[in-house]
């Protein structure tokens, strides 16, 4: 009875005409409020195609209410997600699962070492420009990125989530000297969001327009004064452009996490990157806002002058 209270349209008349207004419904999924209207719409979307499976019913979903990425692409996944739960708590009927389609991040494999050569690189930065920053995300040489950070990077190598460009940086020899990689900005830095001075709506619409660089690699037989300053000073001249490139949007600021019990951060500060603060060293299964990982400092690097203007947007 309770549920079918909620789902109660709530009518008005006036004039002879009949006004209908939705509820929420108190289900929310990531950043969609659930509500009488969506479960309609997905009821009479069943009803008017039911050979469609569920991902083709998310498609519709997500066009019919404007639920898209950046980029322009329907946030499918995201929406069967968020169908899934209403159907759980009872509103829907979905269509019975088709597949079960394998999870290609619980089965991927490490990336396999690559044959390099690690002979010492020990010079003045002149003698290694020009620098080839090669984006090598959806090319043959991502490999190459992905062993070299798996085999020399303290962190090794995950695959990213989301959108994310990946750099190999060569010398002018055209050896490999650094590699970075870069991917969608986390949604809640306490530090950042004060420095931006956004709002929570705002910082939703936009936060696309920012990305986090989550590796930085000098390669460990590389030893040259002054080169990761100087790496962070060249991409970020190309990244947004890159950006634009592969999801049809710019970014117009970058930030990073440095972990402060391993390193100092001096050549984000060499770079001009600003420090904003510390993490709270709160991960996902912290319980009772106990640190469970190491606080990192937070430093941001915007990419424009009127970085703040685009990313208040109407509110500048």
């Amino acid at each position: 009875m309770e549920k079918n209270t909620k789902l109660k349209k709530h009518l008005r008349s006036h004039n002879n005409h009949v006004k209908v207004t939705f509820m929420e419904i108190g289900i929310k999924y990531r950043t969609r409020i659930g509500s009488t209207e969506d479960i309609d719409l997905i009821n009479r979307l069943i009803a008017e195609n039911p050979n469609d499976s569920r991902y083709c019913l998310s498609i519709k979903f997500c066009k019919a209410v404007g639920w898209l990425q950046p980029n322009g692409f329907p946030k499918d996944m995201v929406a069967r997600g968020y169908m899934l739960a209403l159907a759980r708590a009872g509103y829907i009927n979905l269509p019975p699962k088709r597949t079960n389609p394998v999870n290609p991040l619980a089965l991927r494999k490490k990336p396999s070492a690559v044959d390099i050569d690690k002979t010492e690189i020990k010079t003045n930065l002149k003698e290694l420009l020009p620098f080839d920053f090669v984006q090598v995300r959806r090319t043959s040489l991502e490999k190459l990125f992905n062993s070299l950070i798996e085999a020399y990077h303290y962190l090794g190598y995950t695959q990213p989530v989301g959108e994310h460009l990946k750099y190999i940086v060569y010398a002018k020899d055209g050896r490999p000297v650094a590699c970075l990689a870069f991917s969608s900005a986390p949604r809640h830095i306490g530090p950042r969001d004060k420095f931006i001075g956004w709002d929570g709506k705002t910082r939703k619409q936009n936060i696309h327009l920012i990305c986090y660089n989550t590796r930085f690699l000098i390669l460990p037989w590389v030893r040259v004064k002054y080169l990761a300053s100087h790496i962070l000073s060249a991409v970020a001249k190309i990244i947004c452009n890159d950006w634009q490139k592969i999801y049809n949007h710019p970014v117009c600021y970058i930030e990073t996490f440095v972990d402060s019990t391993r390193f100092a951060g001096t050549c984000y500060k060499a770079a001009g990157w600003v420090y904003l603060g510390d993490t709270k060293g709160l991960g996902k299964k912290s319980q009772d806002k106990i640190p469970d990982r190491s606080i990192k400092a937070i430093y941001g690097y915007p990419l424009s002058k009127d970085f703040r203007k685009i990313l208040l947007g109407s509110k500048s």
